[in-house]
Formats: structure tokens, sequence, C-alpha cells
């Protein structure tokens, strides 16, 4: 507020007016003394505490345009941009010329208001004044070019007049007269984490659970994840067991804000973990999210060879469970100011952050990039108005089904200083809606629990979205976004593959899947059945989406070369038995064309036609016809 302050005398005092009608000499005593009292409080910050005595003070002289100006800056400072608005008129109505060094703060709340058409008119006017000095030349060109993005922006999404931005505040459950920021969910949308700041600057972390639209009273997160006092900018991984965050530790950092883990323990959050200096520098680290899979870790930094102030950064996962040098994400996302708070979103496709160095409406503005099928991100998106305004946006998370948005912000309802609110999101920056997919991996014969490798491969374009290494226990867990088709394809070494498809493109999708898989050890007879070959009526043609099952059938054989196998194909009992024998031949076949063309040796391959001679269901229903219809792996020599 003090910067406002001292803007505010600077912007009046900008260049010498003449002809003015008003003459600050001439207003009575009372109403300048209540005014300097007004003053004062200003200059300590107690912004309201100075409402009352600006408004006595205009009460004992209506002629007082200091005083509507000054109460017109304070409404602004408090973001009541209606109010202020209101006393900037009364106060230009008394004399326009006086009026005229206010056009720059006056426009600055027209925008805050969303009039970005009058704020261009007002901040040109101010420009035509030849005896501005420089910083105000600076400040106001820098103001019409945020205004003419926003009226470019509105112009470019016209649709979007119709959508209606109403934060709701997440209530005393969650909210205190402490500032409450950077919230996280769950994949499930059942647990919120967050940030609140107590007393000497402290920051501990919370969670509250959801229920339906209400949450729980908000607790200190157990364990000893709370020890410290230097600490913030919290995450939750999708499945609920990581927590990451920054924090400065003396015993345990590298001599500044450095970023932390600890895990989910039946004893509640585990001793931080430093990142290691793979992630942490010397330098800033803050803002962590981490991928669903738990393989990417994005966060933001100040360390030396960015592109502007903090950049965001990516670091991945190897497999013995360290963290890949990180990397930064580029000029095509990063800028010349600050880039920081990114989110990544369940679906492992949508990226949002913040920056004030790529064009927006002034301060930091909340951006989405996305994906495409090569892992490259996009062209970020500006979320546009009224989600990013002229102040500052902070981080923002996104529930999985990507409806709505949580945020921090010191809206006029708030009750202390940062709120967390939430807010439906306009269609067009949306994520994709994600469900997830669990269970327990496991040894078929034995049921002993198998550390594994899971991948989730999106067919049309065979690109693995997810790939996650289970623990010790077996468990999995991997987000499932809707509006695709997916094989689940589980590894181990020494077992066959297992595949399973997901169709989620064509239809709507259940809450959640929970699938418990039986690895088949590799032995004599055992038989791996294809899921993602389906064969056209009538033909033996390979589908594109084979090569999922059959690169992994390749991987198998490569990494076991004394293995041999036959390749069997089957159908219903629908039509000619001898039809059905060369069509099912044929099909298998096809197969065995494939692994020979991926260098698998021919005597290492049989093939064998059975028709309908074994049927692994009843051909007396769609289902179990459809069942029969398959092709098959089966270990013959090892």
């Amino acid at each position: 507020m003090k910067n406002w302050f001292c803007f505010l005398l600077l912007s009046a005092c900008c260049y010498t007016v003449s002809a003015q009608t008003y003459n600050p000499d001439k207003v009575n005593k009372k109403a300048m003394d209540l005014y300097e009292k007004a003053i004062g409080l200003l200059k300590e910050d107690e912004l309201k505490e100075a409402v009352p005595l600006l408004l006595e003070s205009i009460q004992a002289d209506k002629n007082f345009a200091d005083a509507y100006l000054s109460l017109a800056g304070v409404f602004g400072e408090l973001k009541q941009y209606k109010r202020s608005l209101q006393f900037y008129e009364l106060g230009r109505a008394l004399d326009t010329v006086y009026f005229q060094p206010y056009l720059l703060p006056y426009s600055i709340n027209l925008a805050g208001d969303g009039q970005f058409d009058a704020a261009l008119t007002s901040v040109t006017r101010f420009l035509q004044n030849p005896k501005l000095n420089d910083r105000s030349i600076r400040s106001a060109a820098y103001r019409k070019k945020t205004y003419q993005f926003a009226i470019d922006y509105a112009n470019k999404h016209a649709s979007d007049s119709n959508y209606t931005f109403l934060p709701e505040n997440l209530g005393d459950s969650v909210n205190s007269s402490s500032s409450e920021y950077y919230p996280s969910v769950t994949v499930t949308d059942s647990l919120l984490v967050f940030t609140r700041r107590g007393k000497f600057m402290r920051e501990d972390f919370y969670s509250s659970t959801i229920l339906g639209k209400q949450f729980s009273k908000s607790v200190p997160i157990g364990g000893r994840i709370n020890e410290e006092a230097q600490k913030g900018a919290i995450t939750v991984s999708q499945d609920g067991e990581w927590m990451l965050f920054t924090g400065r530790f003396a015993e345990s950092g590298y001599d500044h804000f450095d970023l932390y883990i600890s895990y989910y323990t039946p004893d509640g959050w585990s001793e931080p973990e430093n990142l290691g200096p793979s992630i942490n520098t010397e330098f800033w680290e803050s803002a962590p999210s981490l991928s669903p899979d738990k393989r990417v870790l994005y966060f933001s930094s100040n360390r030396p060879g960015g592109y502007g102030s903090r950049d965001l950064y990516y670091s991945e996962r190897l497999p013995n469970g360290k963290w890949s040098p990180a990397k930064n994400m580029g000029p095509h996302i990063n800028s010349a100011g600050d880039d920081q708070a990114p989110f990544i979103h369940a679906d492992n496709q949508t990226l949002y952050f913040t920056s004030d160095g790529l064009p927006g409406y002034g301060g930091a503005d909340l951006f989405v990039t996305r994906k495409n099928n090569n892992g490259e991100w996009g062209i970020p998106e500006n979320l546009g108005y009224p989600i990013n305004t002229i102040e500052n946006e902070g981080s923002m998370a996104v529930s999985a089904d990507g409806l709505t948005a949580y945020y921090s912000s010191d809206r006029f309802d708030s009750r202390g200083e940062l709120d967390l609110y939430r807010f439906p999101l306009k269609e067009k920056i949306r994520p994709i809606r994600t469900l997830y997919l669990k269970g327990i991996v496991s040894d078929k014969i034995t049921g002993k629990k198998l550390p594994s490798l899971v991948e989730l491969i999106e067919n049309k374009d065979r690109v693995v979205l997810m790939k996650i290494q289970t623990d010790e226990t077996g468990g999995y867990f991997v987000t499932l976004p809707v509006g695709k088709n997916y094989t689940l394809s589980v590894n181990r070494k020494g077992y066959l593959p297992y595949t399973a498809q997901y169709s989620l493109a064509n239809k709507e999708a259940d809450s959640v899947y929970i699938q418990d898989i039986a690895l088949e050890p590799i032995q004599l007879h055992a038989v791996f059945t294809f899921k993602n070959i389906e064969f056209a009526s009538n033909a033996f043609d390979l589908p594109a989406t084979a090569a999922i099952e059959l690169d992994k059938l390749v991987d198998l054989l490569n990494e076991n070369p004394s293995l041999q196998v036959e390749i069997s194909g089957h159908t219903d009992n629908t039509g000619r038995e001898p039809d059905n024998i060369l069509l099912s031949k044929n099909r298998a076949l096809a197969i065995v064309h494939y692994l020979q063309s991926k260098g698998i040796a021919a005597e290492r391959v049989t093939h064998k036609g059975y028709g309908s001679s074994k049927p692994i269901a009843g051909n007396d229903t769609p289902e179990g016809r459809a069942k029969n219809r398959r092709t098959s792996v089966e270990i013959t020599g090892l």
C-alpha cells in the first residue's frame, strides 16, 4: 500500500496544471484535520481505518477534491473498484483540470472493474500531456499495453461473454483470519491440502477432507512434516501417498529454499527428505507439482541460466528412484519475467502456471499449456478475464473432473487475508476429465505381491501417457483421462505380459476402476491372450493397435532367447468350420509375420488355426462369441 501511496503523490505532482477551479487552501479546517489524520493512517497501511475519516472529511467539506480522490485510491487498493470509481468521478466533477493527473489511477480502477475500453481511453488522455515525467510515461505505457491486450482477448473470445465468474469462499472450516494459499487436491477429489501462514511468518501445512460440496474442519498435517517453520508451497501426489514442498532447513539444505518430500506412513507423514542436487541448488527452488504417475516433477527456480528472473523446470524420476538433472522448460514456456506456481493436472497433459512476463492484464496472470502426442508443450494461453485481473494471480489447482478450480485470493469476503476459493472453469481452458484405476499386482500361482512396470497407452497414437513402477506391495494407481481408448500394460521379468482394455472414447465412464492383476510366470504351456488385437470381420490384416501388445511379446522373446511359442487363432461357431479354421490360421500367421519383421527367428514361432474347436465361453450369446474370437500365445519350449 505504501508503494501505492507514493505513486498517488507522484501522479498528482507529475505535471503542473493551470486554470483549475479547485483550491485546496480554501478547504475548511475540520475537513483538513480529518484528512490529515486519514493520511497518517494510510502511511501506516491502515486503509480500512482511514475510510471513516475520509468520509467525515467529505461531509465537513463537500468540495474537498483531495478527500474524494484519496478515498477513491483507498477503495481501489481494497479492490472495491466500483466504489473507487464512484469517488474518482465525484472528484472529477469538482474540477476536471485538477483531476487530470489522476487519469492513470482512474484507468487502473476502470480496468479492475473490467471496463477496459474506458480504461484505454483514460490512459490515452493521460499520455497526451507533454509534461509527464519518465516514470509516469513508463507506467502509463505499460498499463495501456495491458488494456489493449484485454480488449483484443475479449474480441477473440467473444463466446466467453456468457461465462459467470463467482468464486466461492471455502468457508470457516478451511479459512481463518490468517492467510491460506497453495491448494492441492488428490485425484479422488477427497482431500485438500494447503499452506497457512501463522505468527512471525511461520507456515504450516493443513488438510481438509472434501465431503461432497462441504469441507471438514482443517487440521495440521500429522507426522514430522510441520516441525520446521520455514516452509510452504505444498503439493500432494494424486494417490495421496507423497507430499512435496519447499523448505529452508539449515541441516539438510543447499543454503536457500529447497524442495523436500515426505511419505505417508501409518504414523503420519515421514521426516522430510531433501530431493537432492539434481533438483536443488544454492538458489531458490519452490512450487513443486508432481505428475500423476510420479515420474516428472515440475517446479520454479531463480537459478542462473534461465530466460527470466524465475523459470519453470522439470526433472524425471529414473528407474532407480533418483531424479534426473533438472531441465529448463524452454523459451516457449518461460518469459523474461517470473514464471511460477506450475500445476500439472491428473490428465498428465495440461499444465497451469503463473507468469508476469507473458502478455496479460498486468501483474502475474494464470496460463495453461497442453502437451501434444510428441510430448511437446504448446504455446501458453492466458486464462482470460475475469479469472485474470489487473492484480497478481496466485497458484491454482484443478479437480480431477476438470470442472472446478481452487485458488487463493484476498477478495472482499475473505476471513482476514488470503483465503481459498473455488470456481467453475470455462470449458475452453478445462483439462480432460480424469478418473483413476487402482489395484494390486501379484503372482498368479503364489499370490505374492510383485513390483512391476505399469503403463497406460493411448491406443490411437500408441503414446505412453503414464508409466509407474509399483513398490514391493504391488500396489498401482493410474489416472485415466476420459474421451479416449487405452491399453493397460503390466510387465515384470520372468512373467508373461498382461494387458487390459479401457474404452472411454464413446461411452460414459464409471467413477473409478479397481482391477487386481495376477501375472502368470513363464512356464511350459502358459497362455497369454491378446486383448488389443481385434480383427475386422472375415479379415486377417493386423489392426493398427496390434503393435501395442505385439511389441511387448517381442520384448519377452528378446529377454528370453531360448523361449519358443505357438501363436493360435480361434473363432466362434458362426459359419462353416473349414472357413473358420482357415481364417484363424491366417490371423495367427499375420502375427508370426509381425514377429519375424522385428527380428524373431522363424524357428522359435509356430502357428495354428483352431477354428471354433477350443471355446472358452458359450457361443449362445454375443458376449460369449466375442470371447471365443481371439488370438493367443502359448509357451511351447523353455
